[in-house]
């Protein structure tokens, strides 16, 4: 089997954020946000079981994404995608605001952003599905959202271990 047919499923680039207790907020980078119903409003997210925000979200029940313009630098969503909030808090200079969950949200480099209160999980081996009820959502400018493509592609980004597309490069 050639994995890296896997390329070239369509991606966005996103950040995930969420809370434990009620001051330890954290965002992490994911590619795996979709949309599952229109009535009412749910989004999906996939999140390594291993991830600080997989935590804050099994104990939080919450969840915000941002979805990332396409001029993000790749410096900022290096930030996201290879440091744990375990060890640094990522919120630290970057401007953000606490939704209508309590949830943090990234305004920073986004053209949009989602808020959700979880409503179901479902178990994907190393990565759990996280299913949320849109709370709330709006757009925050114009600006063309990256896809995972144009960051592999034109920013040159590489993928963690930890995330659900990435593969072993021989």
């Amino acid at each position: 089997m050639n994995s890296k047919a896997l390329y070239n499923l369509s991606y966005g680039l996103y950040l995930v954020s969420s809370k434990k207790g009620d001051n330890q907020n954290n965002a992490q980078v994911a590619n795996t946000v979709f949309q599952v119903t229109s009535e009412p409003a749910t989004i999906a997210i996939s999140i390594n079981k291993g991830n600080f925000t997989w935590e804050c979200i099994k104990e939080s029940g919450i969840f915000a994404v941002s979805v990332l313009q396409q001029d993000t630098p790749l410096a900022f969503i290096g930030n996201f995608g290879f440091k744990s909030g375990r060890d640094m808090d990522k919120l630290v200079g970057i401007n953000f605001k606490i939704g209508q969950t309590g949830a943090p949200i990234i305004t920073d480099n986004a053209n949009a952003y989602f808020e959700a209160s979880l409503t179901k999980e479902l178990d994907a081996g190393t990565h759990t599905l996280f299913i949320g009820k849109l709370e709330d959502a709006d757009v925050l400018n114009n600006k063309p959202g990256m896809t995972y493509a144009y960051y592999h592609e034109v920013k040159r980004g590489t993928t963690p271990r930890s995330a659900p597309h990435y593969i072993k490069e021989e």
